[in-house]
Formats: structure tokens, C-alpha cells, sequence
């Protein structure tokens, strides 16, 4: 099985993406710890947060049954560092040609972000793994998933802005492959309290949502 395959694969079984976004190192841990402790295997760290090369390398020595990628990779700069700290899969919240190519010379699942059916379709004909479909809150969440299902249900999509533990398997239901979720997972006060608990009490909850009727 190719890299690909195993993305997919882990997708189809976990449903949902953590993403972290940490001021620090150490918060980034701790709020990986707090998910994966909650079952959470797929868990994204995203470019904007401080020394994200250093987390992403630290998150796969501590986690190694995760699977640990990067996100919000504006630039080539940003995928190559991101490459070069050992990302397992990589997304950004756009699509660029050069950016899905780049990814795929190096045999690594990429999701670029996308929003109309031109450029979910552009996206994958690019030869992206999946397509990110963001902001997907601001136009309608799983009703504008349903729709595009017709002629895209080809397309394995995960849809990420605005996803909630209430509205995340409506997503799924509506034909969504995963979904990303950030600020539901670490709320504010959770993380500025370090109420690590809290976390994983929502990465569980999510958890039981997503595959309670599979």
C-alpha cells in the first residue's frame, strides 16, 4: 500500500483531523497528547504556529501511532520546510499547481483548499489526494456538501472552517470523507487553563459522534 492508499485509508477510518495551531511548543504537545488520548490518529500542525518544524518532529517521536502532517502552507518555502521536517501529509488553504506537484515528487498526500466546483475540480485534476473545501460554514455546510456531491462525489473532500462536534457528522453524512476541526477541540479557556481533560473529552465525544452509527 502506497502512501496514498494509507492516507485514505486512515481517513475512511478516523473521519476527523486535529489541528493544532500552538503558540508554543510545549502547548502544541500538550494539546496533541490531549487529542490522541481521545483517539484521535490524524493530527495537523499547522505553519502559523511558533517553531512548527520543532513541534511536528516532536509530536512524531512522542506520538508514533499518529499520523502527523502540516497545514496552512502558504508557499513552496513553507512545503519544503514542512517536507523537510518530516510531514506526513501536507494542506494548504489554496490551490497552486506548482504546490500539489511539488508534493507529489515527493510521494506525499496533498490537500489543497478549495471552495466552487471549478476549483474543487481544478484542484483535482492537479492531482491533489483530496480537496480541503474551505470555508465550508460560509456557504452552508453540509447542504452545500450535498450539493456538490452530484457531479464531485467522485472527489474524496474534506471540508474544514466552522466544523463543530454538533455539525461534524452531518458533514460526514453528507458525503465528506474527513472533516478538520481547531478551535472546537481546543477551546480558549481550556488551553489557556491547560485543562488538558477538557480536550480530550472532546476529541472523545467527536470521536463517538463520527462512528456511532458505523
Amino acid at each position: 500500500m502506497n502512501r496514498t492508499d494509507t492516507w485514505l485509508s486512515q481517513l475512511q477510518q478516523q473521519r476527523a483531523i486535529a489541528v493544532i495551531r500552538a503558540k508554543d511548543v510545549e502547548t502544541g504537545v500538550q494539546m496533541a497528547r490531549a487529542v490522541a488520548a481521545g483517539g484521535m490518529r490524524l493530527i495537523e500542525v499547522t505553519w502559523n504556529s511558533t517553531e512548527p518544524a520543532k513541534l511536528l518532529h516532536q509530536l512524531q517521536n512522542e506520538l508514533p501511532t499518529c499520523t502527523i502532517g502540516a497545514g496552512t502552507l502558504l508557499t513552496l518555502t513553507d512545503l519544503q520546510a514542512a517536507i523537510t521536517a518530516g510531514a506526513e501529509f501536507v494542506f494548504s488553504p489554496h490551490t497552486s499547481l506548482p504546490f500539489i506537484q511539488t508534493a507529489q515528487q515527493h510521494h506525499l498526500p496533498v490537500i489543497p483548499g478549495a471552495l466552487t466546483p471549478t476549483e474543487i475540480l481544478t484542484a483535482w485534476q492537479a492531482g491533489a489526494t483530496c480537496v480541503k473545501v474551505f470555508p465550508i460554514q460560509s456557504v452552508g455546510g453540509a447542504d452545500y456538501l450535498r450539493h456538490l456531491q452530484g457531479p464531485l462525489g467522485a472527489i474524496p473532500m474534506i471540508p474544514t472552517g466552522g466544523v463543530t462536534l454538533e455539525n461534524a457528522r452531518a458533514l460526514i453524512n453528507a458525503g465528506a470523507i474527513a472533516v478538520g476541526l481547531a478551535g472546537q477541540l481546543f477551546p480558549k479557556a481550556a488551553v489557556q487553563q491547560q485543562n488538558w481533560q477538557a480536550v480530550t473529552q472532546a476529541a472523545q465525544t467527536l470521536m463517538q459522534r463520527l462512528h456511532s452509527a458505523e
